[in-house]
């Protein structure tokens, strides 16, 4: 009986992950700007939603996909439909081949941490939180947020979304905010340890 027991609690607890892995779903649009405007009405909405990076099997040429609780699929529909979006597909994250990836890169060069976001890069200090460099994206803008934002310290900075208006300064602001929040991270570990 115990053994028929562990059994079904096995299949059980594996029937469960499965489940739990079906919970979110993404959605695949055709242009980077409609995952912006579907994030910022959804978010509005009040949905939880994430920008990740696609799956290599499903991408369209957009680098970008908005992950969603999958439960809320039909109101997230009517919301997408207000704002006159469709995605060119709804997919459940079912599958490990299916995940969406993240959208950061981090590469750590010991003096200094480079958090890339799509195309774009913004590099820092790490001891002191000062951005040495942004580079990447081929938007104008690009050298102007550089201008504003190296040798400003991470916790001072102007956020990128304040002063620019590409699709390069979205990625800029998702990478400067994944610093940030990194090197806050870094900072409470220091704190933790004296």
């Amino acid at each position: 009986m115990f053994k028929r027991l562990a059994g079904w609690l096995k299949d059980r607890s594996r029937s469960g992950a499965e489940e739990r892995k079906v919970e979110l779903g993404f959605l695949v649009f055709q242009h980077t700007g409609e995952v912006i405007q579907a994030e910022r009405g959804l978010q509005a909405a009040g949905f939880r939603v994430e920008v990740k990076g696609p799956p290599p099997e499903l991408r369209t040429g957009c680098d970008m996909v908005l992950t969603f609780p999958l439960m809320k699929e039909h109101a997230v529909r009517r919301v997408l439909e207000e704002l006159r979006l469709a995605p060119l597909n709804v997919v459940p994250v079912s599958a490990a081949m299916l995940e969406p990836v993240s959208l950061f890169r981090v590469t750590d060069y010991g003096q200094w941490l480079m958090v890339q976001a799509a195309n774009v890069k913004l590099t820092f200090e790490h001891g002191s939180g000062l951005i040495v460099n942004i580079s990447g994206g081929g938007c104008p803008d690009v050298p102007y947020l550089a201008g504003l934002l190296v040798g400003r310290h991470l916790d001072d900075a102007e956020e990128p979304r304040l002063k620019g208006h590409t699709l390069c300064s979205y990625a800029l602001q998702k990478a400067f905010l994944e610093a940030r929040r990194l090197w806050n991270e870094e900072r409470k570990a220091k704190e933790g340890r004296a």
